[in-house]
């Protein structure tokens, strides 16, 4: 199941300048996800990080790898994104920075389910460039329902 950004939206609650994945490329339900991040100048956070070197700050390339992962488990349980449950950050564990992502990069978003129990998934996750390992780590994420505003 490839998603393009019209179907990603369906899916995510995440909106600009937030929703860090464009594409998803390769999906197996309940087991991995693939997708793309085209990192642009036009970046918001490149304004200040860095003006001189701009450069993707790692938080938010952990960030794209949380909407990834979240992106396999909503299109997993066949939901749409109607604001009533989200997926919030449990934990990162091993988080190791490899390569600097700049503008111009594509970064492509690995997740893969390592454990579910109850609403808690645990995924294991990479982003790559050019072949490239940017970053790895052990996500952990909690699924709530939200009471609408």
């Amino acid at each position: 199941m490839l998603m393009d950004i019209h179907q990603i939206i369906k899916k995510l609650p995440h909106r600009y300048p937030f929703l860090l994945v464009d594409r998803v490329v390769e999906f197996e339900k309940d087991v991995r996800i693939k997708a793309l991040k085209n990192v642009t100048i036009n970046e918001p956070f490149f304004n200040g990080h860095f003006p001189n070197r701009p450069v993707m700050p790692g938080v938010l390339m952990l960030e794209a790898l949380a909407q990834a992962s979240a992106l396999l488990s909503f299109a997993s349980e066949g939901e749409t994104s109607d604001g009533s449950r989200l997926y919030y950050f449990a934990g990162i564990d091993g988080a190791r920075f490899k390569r600097v992502v700049e503008p111009g990069d594509q970064l492509i978003l690995e997740s893969t389910i390592t454990r579910k129990k109850g609403a808690i998934y645990k995924y294991a996750t990479r982003a790559m460039v050019d072949g490239e390992l940017a970053v790895e780590a052990e996500l952990m994420c909690t699924v709530r329902a939200v009471d609408a505003v």
